[in-house]
C-alpha cells in the first residue's frame, strides 16, 4: 500500500536517528494493524435498514488470490477537540485530530467507541471478542507547553497489546485494554470501559459510560516523575512515583450517519486524575486532576476494491 509505504519512509528513516530494533517492529506492527483492523472504522452490526456495518453490502471476496483481493474501505475525516494541553494540564486548547481507517469489508464489532486503540479482532464468538490493540504516542517537550519546560522528554512511539470485547447484553459493552509501551515509555498501561449504547432512530445513536485507567511504574515515570535535575531545571518539587489506577470518569458521545458514507458526532470525556498522577507534583503545582475533552468529528468513507 502506498500510504503504508510512505508511513515506513517517515518512521524507520528518520535522519540522523538509530531506531532500536523493537521501535522498528512497533511500528510495523501499528501500521498493519491500521490496514486492516475493521474495529477503528465507527460501524455497527445491527438490522436491515439501521447502521450499516463494516460490510455496507459486500461479500466477503477472499479469494485464492489472497488477503489483499477483495472489497475495501478508506474512512478519512476529523476531530476539532476542546482538550487539556498535555495529561494532567490546568487549562485546555483546541486541538484538530486526524482520523483515517483503512480495512476490507467483512465483520464489524457491534459498536466501537473513539477510545478504541487500533485494534485487529481475532477471536468473535458473539458474546467474546479479543485480539491485538496498538496506538502512535507523540512526543511531548518544553515546545508542548511552558509548564513542561525542564522536564525529560517523551518521545514518538507506541503502544502494542491486546483487547478483550465482552458484550453481556444486546446494549452493553465492556472493553479493556493492555498495552506496553516502546520508545516513549517502558511501562504497562490497562484501559477499562463500559459503554452502553442505544439507538433513537436508524441514523442515530446514543452512548456513554465508565471509564478506569492503571499503570505502572515506567509509564509514570515517563509522564509524571520528576528526578532531581529535572526538579532544578523546572523548579518542580521531586517526585519518584510508583504503579497505580491513573484515572477513573465518564465518556459519551452521540452520533448521527448522515449519508450512507458519511458519519458525525459530538463527544465529551471527563476524566478525575489519581493515585501517583494526582500525586505528581507537576499536577499539584502546575496543573489539575479534573481532565476534560469535548469535540465533534465527521468521518467519510471511500470504497474500492482490490483484484
Amino acid at each position: 500500500m502506498q500510504f503504508a509505504g510512505v508511513l515506513n519512509r517517515m518512521i524507520f528513516r528518520s535522519p540522523g536517528e538509530d531506531l532500536s530494533r523493537s521501535y522498528k517492529l512497533l511500528a510495523a506492527g501499528l501500521v498493519m494493524l491500521a490496514a486492516s483492523a475493521s474495529s477503528t472504522a465507527l460501524a455497527f452490526d445491527q438490522p436491515a435498514g439501521q447502521w450499516q456495518d463494516a460490510q455496507y453490502g459486500y461479500q466477503d471476496n477472499t479469494t485464492s488470490q489472497g488477503w489483499i483481493s477483495g472489497d475495501w474501505y478508506l474512512k478519512v475525516g476529523g476531530a476539532v477537540l476542546h482538550a487539556p494541553r498535555f495529561e494532567g494540564a490546568a487549562r485546555n486548547q483546541f486541538a484538530f485530530q486526524p482520523m483515517i481507517s483503512l480495512g476490507r469489508h467483512g465483520p464489524a464489532a457491534r459498536f466501537t467507541s473513539r477510545n478504541d486503540n487500533i485494534s485487529l479482532g481475532i477471536v468473535d464468538n458473539g458474546f467474546i471478542r479479543a485480539g491485538v490493540a496498538g496506538k502512535f504516542i507523540w512526543g511531548r517537550d518544553r515546545s508542548t507547553h511552558r509548564d513542561l519546560a525542564g522536564l525529560s522528554t517523551v518521545r514518538f512511539g507506541g503502544e502494542l497489546g491486546g483487547f478483550v470485547d465482552v458484550y453481556p447484553t444486546d446494549f452493553v459493552r465492556l472493553r479493556a485494554e493492555m498495552r506496553r509501551g516502546i520508545r516513549s515509555h517502558d511501562g504497562v498501561v490497562v484501559d477499562l470501559a463500559a459503554d452502553a449504547f442505544l439507538d433513537f432512530s436508524d441514523t442515530i445513536r446514543i452512548s456513554g459510560g465508565p471509564r478506569l485507567a492503571w499503570a505502572s511504574q515506567g509509564y509514570y515515570q515517563a509522564y509524571y516523575g520528576v528526578g532531581p535535575a529535572q526538579a532544578a531545571a523546572s523548579g518542580l518539587s521531586q517526585y519518584s512515583p510508583t504503579s497505580g489506577f491513573k484515572s477513573f470518569g465518564l465518556g459519551g458521545a452521540v452520533t448521527w450517519q448522515a449519508t450512507d458514507a458519511l458519519e458525525t458526532s459530538v463527544f465529551g470525556e471527563y476524566a478525575r486524575l489519581m493515585g501517583p498522577a494526582a500525586n505528581s507534583s507537576l499536577v499539584r503545582e502546575r496543573g489539575s486532576r479534573n481532565q476534560f475533552t469535548i469535540g465533534t468529528s465527521a468521518v467519510y468513507r471511500f470504497d474500492f476494491s482490490l483484484r
